[in-house]
């Protein structure tokens, strides 16, 4: 008797890109490596995820020990993964993260990865139309030109549909040339509903040094809503009607690697929780600078609770 096969329910949170293992250096001028895990978007789906959103992934993993650890990873994270391709002639991407004095450096070993063979004929169409928002990074669209194809055709499928569309700038310049990033990612951001630059990406991708003359730009493009990171700072967040600095929570911070992608995560849930962008914001600042206060880029990302205490305080 062949038995029903069980319908995933489509989470309110999608996110395209690549997840990757890293192995972080555990103190500057030491050559011990702590394996963890990365990826701007998966990291996103865990963020999201810690916050009570429903999330889900879709990318491809290599048939590998390293992709069979990242899938137990989104799995105990409440992440679906039913849309995570298993490829079997590819491998499962890694990072190395590095600290010195001017902050981390990161080192990639992602050329011919799972996730860089994704194309358009992957993606489950049927789950992009369902959910509520479709993230995806700068990154999802550099990491070749497949990727590249299926994330625009993503974001097409999406809007067709009425899901809204959430964009991290996320700039890597060691995947792709600055003329060819900075095309590619205007086109996709007129088709963004929600844009999350972050300050050193946007001024390279807009040639722009003024806060306010960022954002006019980027909203002149089509998002409603703009959330400039600026570190330390905290997020300047614009719609067209109205624009507020949003402060940061001040911590000792350890390591900033994927505080923007826990940012984006927990902005994007408390936005789908019915926040509006300011108040999301808040939430966002507490959750990214909590993040920076243990090593990875997974494993500091706080929950809910963890959130909540601080802004109660």
């Amino acid at each position: 008797m062949t038995l029903p096969v069980a319908e995933t329910t489509t989470p309110a949170i999608l996110a395209l890109g690549e997840a990757m293992v890293e192995f972080n250096q555990s103190a500057k001028d030491q050559p011990n490596y702590l394996q963890g895990f990365g990826g701007d978007t998966s990291n996103f789906c865990v963020a999201a995820a810690r916050q009570g959103a429903s999330s889900g992934f879709l990318s491809a993993v290599g048939n590998d020990h390293f992709g069979r650890l990242l899938l137990d990873l989104l799995e105990c994270e409440s992440v679906e993964t039913a849309w995570v391709k298993v490829d079997s002639q590819a491998p499962t991407g890694v990072y190395f993260v590095s600290h010195g004095p001017d902050g981390h450096q990161f080192d990639y070993l992602r050329a011919g990865s799972a996730a860089s063979r994704y194309a358009p004929t992957d993606l489950p169409l049927n789950a992009i139309k369902s959910a509520r928002v479709l993230h995806l990074s700068g990154i999802s669209l550099a990491i070749s030109v497949s990727a590249c194809d299926a994330a625009l055709a993503a974001i097409t499928h999406a809007r067709a549909h009425g899901v809204q569309v959430s964009f991290d700038t996320n700039l890597r310049l060691k995947l792709w040339p600055l003329a060819r990033a900075r095309a590619v990612m205007l086109d996709a951001i007129r088709h963004t509903d929600i844009c999350l630059p972050s300050w050193e990406d946007v001024t390279q991708l807009t040639g722009l040094t003024g806060r306010d003359e960022i954002v006019d730009f980027l909203l002149a493009l089509g998002p409603r809503v703009v959330a400039l990171k600026l570190g330390k700072q905290g997020a300047y967040v614009a719609t067209p009607d109205e624009r507020h600095m949003v402060p940061a929570y001040v911590v000792n911070a350890v390591d900033a690697t994927g505080a923007g992608d826990c940012f984006g995560g927990a902005f994007i849930a408390r936005i789908v929780a019915g926040d509006d962008p300011f108040v999301a914001a808040r939430y966002a600042n507490v959750a990214a600078a909590l993040s920076t206060q243990g090593f990875g880029a997974v494993a500091p990302i706080p929950d809910r609770a963890a959130v909540e205490k601080v802004l109660a305080g």
